[in-house]
Parts: C-alpha cells; sequence; structure tokens
C-alpha cells in the first residue's frame, strides 16, 4: 500500500512515488522510469511523465546519497537527505580526490588549493546556466581535464579526468546536479548543471541530528515496522548515528514478527490491508533494497534473485513477496518471466499480463547494464 503497488493505492504522480518509497534508487536510471511505472495508477504513462518532474517542473532531484548511491528524491526530503547522507559522503569523497591527486603528484603541498581552482572553474562553466556534460567540463580548464589512474596496476584500472571526480564532490556537496540524459530515458551519460539554479534555490541547510531524525521517520513511516539494523544498513550510517535518530517521541519499539526487536512508528500500529496485487520491479527498485533483514519477503529465493554484488534484479511481486524473475531476452520484443513457487492460476495470469503490458512500454531501453551483473534468473533468461 505504501509504495503504491496495490492497485487501489497507485500514485497519480511520479512525485507521489518518490515520496511514497523516500527515495527511488538511481544508479540505473532505467529503474527510475521502470519503478514508478510499476506505482503509477495511469497504466500507460510514459518517460514522459518522470521527465515532466525531473527536468521541466524539477519537483524531483537526482541527489547522491545514502551509502554513495544515487536517488530521485522529491524536493521536500531533498534537504533532509543532504544533511543526513549527503554530507558524510562530500567528506569521504573530497579526502579521496585529495589522496588521489596526492599519488599522482599533482598539486604538490598545495594541492587542496590546486582543487579549489578546478572545482571553482567548474562552477564558472556552468554559471551561464547551460547544461554541460562531463567531457565538455573537462574540456573547459587545464585542472579539469587532467588524468588520474584508479586502481594502477589492478585488473579494472582505468585512467579518469579530474572533473568526474570533481562532478562527484560537488555533487555531494549539493552544488551540481544531474539534469537531463543524453540520448534516451536509459542512458547513463547525464549533463549537468548548478543545483541552485537548476532547482530554483540552494538546498535548505539543516542541522544534522535534526535531519537524521526526520529521515529515520520517514523512512519508518514507508518500510516499518523494521529492525534497527535496516535503517542502518539503508543509510549508511553508524550504529550510535542510527539509534540516536530513532530516540525520538515519534518512534516506539515493537516486536517483528520473527521475535527480533524492532521499531514503528509511533502512530502506525494499525495493520494495513491491500487487495490481491503483482507487480514487475526492475533492478534496484526502491522496495527490494529498502531492508537489510530481507526474509519476510524473499523467503528462499535470494541467492536467486540477487546478482554476486548484492544488488537485487528485476523481480516479479504477488501480494508483499518475490515470487519470481524477469527479463527481456536480446532480440525479443516480449518479456520473460520465472516464477519460483506456485502463485496459482489467476495470480499467473496477472503476472503474464502485466509482463505483455510493460514489454511495448520498454522499447530499445537497455535495463541490465553489464557493470552491474545479473542475478542468476537474469543469466537464465537471458541465455548467459
Amino acid at each position: 500500500m505504501r509504495h503504491h503497488l496495490a492497485p487501489g493505492a497507485r500514485a497519480p504522480h511520479a512525485e507521489d512515488v518518490a515520496a511514497g518509497v523516500v527515495a527511488i534508487h538511481s544508479t540505473d536510471p532505467s529503474s527510475v522510469v521502470v519503478g514508478t511505472w510499476a506505482r503509477l495508477a495511469d497504466r500507460t504513462a510514459t518517460a514522459a511523465e518522470l521527465e515532466r518532474a525531473l527536468y521541466e517542473e524539477r519537483t524531483l532531484l537526482r541527489l547522491l546519497a545514502m551509502r554513495r548511491t544515487m536517488f530521485v528524491v522529491d524536493r521536500a526530503v531533498a534537504p533532509i537527505v543532504h544533511a543526513a547522507c549527503s554530507l558524510t559522503v562530500a567528506a569521504r569523497e573530497r579526502a579521496k580526490l585529495l589522496k588521489l591527486l596526492e599519488e599522482a603528484g599533482i598539486g604538490g603541498r598545495r594541492r587542496a588549493a590546486w582543487l579549489a581552482k578546478a572545482e571553482a572553474a567548474l562552477l564558472e562553466a556552468l554559471a551561464s546556466g547551460d547544461e554541460l556534460t562531463a567531457v565538455q567540463l573537462a574540456d573547459a580548464d587545464a585542472r579539469l581535464g587532467t588524468e588520474i589512474v584508479l586502481a594502477p596496476g589492478r585488473a579494472y584500472e582505468a585512467r579518469v579526468r579530474v572533473a568526474s571526480r570533481v562532478l562527484t564532490v560537488l555533487a555531494a556537496e549539493g552544488r551540481v546536479v544531474r539534469t537531463r540524459p543524453r540520448g534516451g530515458w536509459a542512458s547513463t551519460q547525464f549533463r549537468w548543471a548548478a543545483l541552485p539554479a537548476w532547482a530554483g534555490a540552494p538546498l535548505e541547510e539543516l542541522e544534522p541530528a535534526r535531519a537524521d531524525a526526520a529521515l529515520a521517520l520517514r523512512w519508518l513511516c514507508a518500510y516499518g515496522p523494521a529492525s534497527p539494523e535496516d535503517l542502518q544498513w539503508w543509510t549508511g550510517w553508524p550504529a550510535a548515528r542510527t539509534r540516536r535518530a530513532l530516540d525520538q517521541d515519534a518512534v516506539t519499539a515493537c516486536t517483528l514478527e520473527d521475535g527480533a526487536p524492532g521499531v514503528v512508528a509511533a502512530d502506525d500500529l494499525d495493520d494495513v490491508d491491500a487487495d490481491p496485487w503483482v507487480a514487475l520491479l526492475p533492478a534496484l527498485d526502491a522496495t527490494p533494497m529498502g531492508w537489510k533483514r530481507r526474509g519476510f519477503y524473499l523467503g528462499e529465493h535470494a541467492e536467486r534473485v540477487f546478482d554476486a554484488n548484492g544488488n537485487v534484479g528485476p523481480t516479479v511481486w504477488c501480494d508483499g513477496r518475490i515470487v519470481g524473475g524477469w527479463a527481456r531476452p536480446p532480440g525479443s520484443g516480449e518479456l520473460a518471466f520465472t516464477l519460483l513457487e506456485d502463485v496459482g492460476a489467476e495470480a499467473r495470469a496477472a503476472i503474464a499480463a502485466e509482463a505483455a503490458a510493460l514489454a511495448p512500454r520498454l522499447g530499445d531501453a537497455r535495463l541490465a547494464p553489464r557493470a552491474r551483473g545479473y542475478s542468476p534468473v537474469e543469466r537464465e533468461l537471458l541465455g548467459r
């Protein structure tokens, strides 16, 4: 119900979807679109609904936040997420970049000043209001175009230009933001803009402890009752910070169905009923990635639907639990799915109808970037 997956609870707009799950996982851009489709009342909605919110009205923003992961959040949540998670990520990313510059012999003892000049050059390039790619920004200043080597001597060694790492730092600090992608809605190549100009104002500055408490409560209202460890994993906070965030009158202790201690929003003690429902959710969807303790919706299927990196692949859901996985085989305009348990003829027919309805909406979008890997179910369906 709260995640807008049951027929009677689907959302009217993309903003409502984002609010319902707190933050939409955005590492894979296609997941944002497909996951939003699954939750919209308009079953014929196209990517234009999300593009309206992200790029036209700008009521949704992409932020680097929890667990150093990209999320799409609504404007009301953005300052909370920024203060509670992004600023911690920003401090770590800045320290990592300074270390990379030191190892590369760039900037000498004044590498912090060198980096500050590179950042100023990048922000100056965006000051015109144009949306620019990382390549265009790297060409705007010699410092930004400087190459550094990541993981030297290893199998995954890579050369990148300083601009890409500066963008990561400034994004986490709330000074720049990903805007429109190059290409279609599943593209991973984004343009960039200065966040205050793009959003119309800088993000509101919140005191971190207040932001932590607000984020913890929002998460509980969407994912609770749950264990404190679930919140700790989702946010990337240390245990002590998680405990402090939950130490508020709006949160109360409870016992979870498996007998483990949990927490719940104090005004959220009523049972939630929902009509029967099915859904096809994309890889890295917010719902399956919302908890650390996943047994209540995964059952015995974890090894089948999660990849080797701990990321969930595309999943089939029935009445609040994962019952299978899906994929689109190469060269096929249809979706294939595998059920990992017997859901009955009626639910199976509903799942097949969902697959048939989703397939034409995907167009030519590629939903499984190779860098993410594939779950066992995906590999079987894709013939890999």
